[in-house]
This record gives structure tokens, sequence and C-alpha cells, in this order.
């Protein structure tokens, strides 16, 4: 009788544990299917929150060019001059320290960066090298808009015989999911603008150092600078 009972029990307690195990799995699909569903939405409105347009951008890199030819120095003090004369400190955070540059390592490719901008939404840097580099630009979730400054880009799309090439004044624009192989020649510098979900392309910006160069102190100063230019903008409500 007793062995019977025992039994018993250790059968609704196995039921109670698969049902148990079933439970967490569908509770589990469940929240994954709310996070998803958020994330869809948030997509589709997450224009709402940009404050740079692409084709002032490209318009102003023009202006920068006309009024300080041959002098790359002078064309980025007139876009950050421009810029935080015309955007008001209670809309967005830009950041004035054209000093503060870093090494910039992604896809194969190396140069260096200043962070004008970056919130959730947008970033907008100078990044260039007067060595030339070449890589691959990465597959994100924004669209990226490459003003150039000075020297020249060429591109390359696959399936595609003939390169693309970008000179002072041009824009190249990669749309967001898409990727190609860019060089950048010696002396090439350019305002790159890029708009949709920014910390999703942060992991492309870093993995070399992790995986590769191990220059940590420029992994340190890429994060804080991002990190702070980011809360700097959440602290005025730009996402």
């Amino acid at each position: 009788m007793a062995t019977k009972v025992k039994a018993k029990i250790e059968k609704t307690v196995a039921r109670r544990g698969g049902s148990s195990y079933i439970t967490k799995w569908l509770v589990r699909l469940g929240l994954l299917s709310l996070f998803v569903s958020a994330c869809a939405w948030l997509d589709t409105i997450k224009d709402r929150w940009y404050v740079f347009e692409p084709t002032s951008l490209n318009k102003l890199a023009n202006e920068a060019i006309a009024a300080n030819p041959n002098n790359t120095r002078g064309m980025i003090s007139h876009i950050v001059a421009n810029l935080t004369s015309h955007y008001p400190s209670t809309l967005i955070a830009l950041n004035p320290r054209q000093d503060e540059w870093v090494f910039s390592n992604a896809g194969g490719a190396m140069g260096a960066m200043y962070i004008i901008h970056a919130s959730i939404t947008e970033y907008l840097i100078i990044f260039g090298t007067p060595l030339g580099t070449e890589g691959h630009t990465g597959l994100h979730t924004a669209d990226d808009y490459f003003n150039i400054l000075v020297g020249e880009q060429w591109a390359f799309a696959p399936g595609s015989l003939e390169m693309e090439r970008y000179g002072p004044g041009d824009v190249h624009h990669l749309p967001r999911a898409t990727a190609k192989q860019y060089k950048m020649h010696e002396g090439c510098f350019a305002l790159e603008y890029a708009r949709g979900w920014i910390p999703l392309m942060l992991p492309f910006g870093l993995a070399d150092i992790l995986t590769s160069t191990l220059d940590f102190p420029t992994f340190y100063h890429t994060s804080r600078i991002t990190a702070r230019e980011i809360f700097n903008n959440l602290l005025v409500g730009k996402i």
C-alpha cells in the first residue's frame, strides 16, 4: 500500500514538474514575442527622434570645403561652429572638443574619428586617415551618409563590375542592411552621419580591438566618449 502511494506521489510530482517546465517556456516565448513586437513598433517611429537631415549636412560639408580649400582642420572647425550655432543645446548635445580624436578599427579598416554627436538614433563624426585604408563597411541597422571633405573614397558592392568613386563634396549613402568593400585613399577625411539604431553598431566598431589590436586604451576612450555623449543627449530629451 505504501509503495502504491509513493509511486502515485512521484507520478504527480513528475507531471507537475513537466507542466511547470512547459509553463516557463511559454512565458519566455511570450516575453520574447512582446520584445520583438516592441522593437518592430519602435523601428516604425524612430524618425521622430532625428534632428539632422542628410541633405543639410551635405550642403554644410560643401560650404566647409568652399570656405577652407586645402585646409581639413579649417573645414572641421567650420562644420562644428555651424552646428553649435544652428542647433540649441536644449534640443541636442554636441561635442565641441575638436582635439578629442580616437583610433577607429572596424571591418579591417583603420583611421581616426572625432565624435561630434552620439545619441540612440543618430551619430555624426569626422573620420579619416592621412595614410589611406580599406575594409568592410559592416552590416548595420542604420543608414550611413559619408560626405567626403578631402581625398577620395572608392566602393564596391557584390555583383558590380565597376567601382563607385566619391570625391570632395560627394555623399556615399549606404542603406541599412547593406554592405560594401570600401577604400579611402591617402589624406581622405569625411563627415559621416548615421541614422537608425546606433547602439547596435557599436559591436562592429569595437570588435577589432578585442580580436586583433588589443588597444584597450582606445576601447576605453571610445566607450567613454560615446556613453558620455549619449547620456548628455538623453538629459535634454534627445533619443
